[in-house]
């Protein structure tokens, strides 16, 4: 009988999120016929109890297990060798913070399999957090905008007891007919509207936005034919963007020209046009006052987006002047940014239910049975001490080259 551990999240700053909460840890342990224990821990946001009271056994150690699962990198000293281990690992674009760590799973000679790599056969990826990255990150910067400008008070996310709790807050926002622009059509974009929608914000098409003058608050939603075209003119192709996208250059000043909110959701890959630069920031036309960018990528494709921020001190201001961080709502010349980098930890038992639905749906069933579609194969970027084919492009990141 296969040994499953959920281990305590050991990365700081903590994460209270799990991967299956009490009942499904129960579910997977009753209907795959495999144990499953749970390392105890004072973070999470189910107890112990919570976990005893569904028959689960509480351990102080996960060692003897063979399968280990964990949300967030697992520390280093934590990692336990020979052993399969399910993390986001945050290497696969090869982020520099991370290089020991994945030097160490390969030392180690795990098993890593990668939340974010696990996909179906389309490339799709079949478990993830995005939407309420997006729930909270656009309920922030609501939050931050009301912040700014001393329009109203709401609780944080994070001191909501839920998701409905939070859903209570949204009678108080009280904005002015401000322009707010989405970027994305993913999990994330669809959690960010809910919020939008949920708030009494009305949407309207990107070419509306532009041209047309509102009596209320509205937002757009942009995909990536939106705000990207082709150097020579040609017709924008999604495929082809996805795929070489050093083709395109960047469209999206139209719409920061009237913008006074943007939500950042879509993913950004570096090959990418940016959606603006600093020197786009300081013309008299540039009108954004607020940026949540739930991307959080650190100098990506937005560059005021100079560093993450956290749940306890969320936002700071960016001066494009001098192209630095100040503090937060100090300079109505400058930007105020919302790049929180793990959204999902402000509601963690919503957010945890709906991963641990889609973990027990759509990989469970592959990791205990015999794989025959490649989830877990695809998804797999180490083994005995070696980077999987798949992801042999890591080997020189490994290297320090």
């Amino acid at each position: 009988m296969k040994k499953i551990g959920i281990i305590k999240e050991g990365k700081v700053p903590i994460d209270r999120r799990v991967p299956l909460t009490p009942l499904q840890a129960k579910q997977v342990k009753e209907n795959f016929n495999v144990e499953v224990v749970v390392q105890t821990s004072d973070i999470r946001c189910f107890s112990d109890d919570d976990y005893r009271n569904e028959g689960l056994t509480i351990v102080e150690s996960v060692d003897d297990c063979d399968i280990i699962l964990g949300v967030k990198e697992v520390p280093i000293d934590k990692l336990i060798s020979g052993k399969t281990h399910f993390f986001f690992s945050h290497t696969i674009k090869k982020q520099d913070y991370n290089r020991d760590l994945l030097q160490s799973i390969l030392d180690k000679k795990i098993k890593l399999i990668d939340w974010e790599t696990l996909t179906n056969e389309n490339g799709n990826r079949i478990i993830a957090f995005g939407r309420w990255a997006g729930i909270v990150g656009a309920y922030n910067g609501i939050w931050t905008y009301g912040k700014r400008y001393n329009l109203f008070n709401l609780r944080r996310a994070h001191e909501c007891f839920d998701y409905e709790d939070l859903k209570t807050e949204f009678s108080k926002i009280k904005l002015p007919n401000i322009k707010i622009a989405l970027t994305g059509g993913g999990r994330v974009t669809k959690g960010a509207m809910e919020v939008l929608l949920g708030a009494g914000i009305s949407q309207v098409t990107p070419y509306e936005f532009i041209h047309e003058r509102f009596n209320a608050p509205v937002f757009t939603q942009l995909n990536s034919r939106d705000y990207n075209k082709r150097k020579d003119g040609a017709e924008f192709h999604r495929n082809e963007f996805y795929k070489n996208p050093e083709l395109y250059e960047g469209d999206f000043l139209k719409y920061s020209r009237v913008t006074d909110i943007l939500i950042a959701c879509a993913y950004w890959d570096p090959a990418a046009p940016v959606l603006f630069h600093r020197e786009d920031i300081i013309k008299d036309d540039f009108d954004i006052k607020v940026i949540a960018d739930i991307t959080c990528d650190i100098e990506g494709s937005i560059p005021s987006t100079k560093k993450p921020s956290t749940i306890d001190d969320p936002i700071y201001d960016y001066n494009p002047s001098d192209n630095e961080v100040e503090q937060a709502l100090t300079d109505e010349g400058n930007i105020t940014v919302m790049a929180v980098d793990n959204l999902p930890c402000e509601l963690p038992r919503d957010a945890s239910e709906s991963f641990g639905d889609e973990l027990v749906k759509n990989v469970i069933p592959h990791l205990l049975g015999d794989d025959e579609k490649g989830v877990i194969q695809r998804a797999t970027i180490t083994d005995q001490g070696n980077l999987t084919e798949r992801y042999s492009y890591l080997q020189d990141y490994v290297e320090g080259k």
